[in-house]
């Protein structure tokens, strides 16, 4: 069984997750998890979210890390930026959006790789980071582990960590997103039949 931890934090961006939890939970080899540093959150659509597990010294490490962004990444809490830190030097698949891209951006996490976000401008202003030279405008970017998207690209954001999770066949992915991006009408003029 592989493990998907979603981080949220209080305010965290709902419409960013839904495409995540849904595709990657219906499938019976993952389980999904969240996790935080409190034990209930809201999120920015005004859904309260009770936490799975809390982000302490001795949370293990899941097979698919998804930051969700928000509008409380800009917290100081040591435990988020050590657990973090942990995914990244085990090597985790690592998939950030929106506002957690600039928190990995703020703490240098993207240095070592090509990436994407929101504003290349407000990240140069951080001490830490420096990969300028890395960053590109797409809607979302995968290098190695990583997957970063901009706020507004919660569909790119699922078809990248799909496929950088090998979820399935590229051409079953290429299905689930081109329903998701168009509909249920183009889906069957496109391949027939609905897949359910």
């Amino acid at each position: 069984m592989k493990n998907l931890f979603i981080l949220l934090l209080d305010e965290y961006a709902d419409w960013e997750m839904a495409y995540v939890a849904s595709t990657i939970n219906q499938n019976e080899d993952w389980t999904v998890t969240t996790i935080s540093t409190n034990e209930e959150v809201l999120s920015i659509g005004g859904i309260r979210t009770k936490i799975d597990l809390l982000i302490t010294g001795d949370l293990k490490t899941p097979d698919l890390l998804v930051l969700i962004g928000g509008n409380s990444w800009d917290a100081i809490n040591p435990y988020l930026r050590s657990y973090i830190e942990k995914c990244f030097n085990e090597n985790i698949h690592i998939a950030a959006i929106c506002g957690a891209v600039d928190y990995l951006a703020k703490q240098g996490y993207l240095n070592k790789y090509k990436h994407t976000g929101n504003s290349i401008e407000m990240w140069n202003q951080y001490e830490k980071y420096s990969a300028s030279d890395f960053f590109l405008y797409e809607q979302a970017v995968t290098d190695k582990n990583l997957v970063t998207a901009n706020g507004t690209a919660p569909i790119d954001f699922i078809d990248h960590i799909l496929k950088m999770i090998q979820f399935d066949g590229t051409e079953s992915i290429n299905k689930i997103i081109y329903m998701q991006r168009y509909g249920m009408y183009r889906y069957i003029d496109e391949y027939g039949d609905l897949p359910f």
